[in-house]
């Protein structure tokens, strides 16, 4: 299950608890109204884990416009980090390290690590 599924279903039992605690208050019956407030306790439990246990964006229609697939390469930033590195091993340094470098950069930037 998705977590925007998971925090859609949540949300409506929390409401759904919200109604049955009033209606439990008027019908002047404490323990329907106590029934519902604990169920609404545990939803808003709930509510509050998968959003905190979500990745980001799990909960928008639609990507952020900054939000790309992990395979897209921005190629003005490619080209602008080989200039870098050309620029660099012209100047003396070891190319092969330049490079190792910017792959450990890269799998710093995704979170990733080996």
């Amino acid at each position: 299950m998705s977590p925007r599924l998971i925090r859609r279903l949540v949300i409506v039992v929390f409401v759904t608890g919200i109604a049955g605690m009033i209606v439990g208050s008027v019908a002047d019956n404490n323990g329907v109204a106590i029934t519902f407030g604990l169920i609404t306790a545990a939803a808003a439990l709930g509510l509050i884990l998968v959003t905190s246990v979500a990745p980001p964006g799990s909960f928008s229609s639609r990507a952020a416009p900054h939000d790309r697939p992990p395979d897209t390469v921005d190629e003005r930033i490619a080209a602008d980090v080989e200039a870098r590195i050309e620029r660099l091993a012209a100047a003396g340094a070891d190319e092969t390290e330049l490079r190792q470098l910017v792959q450990r950069a890269v799998e710093l930037g995704r979170g990733s690590s080996r």
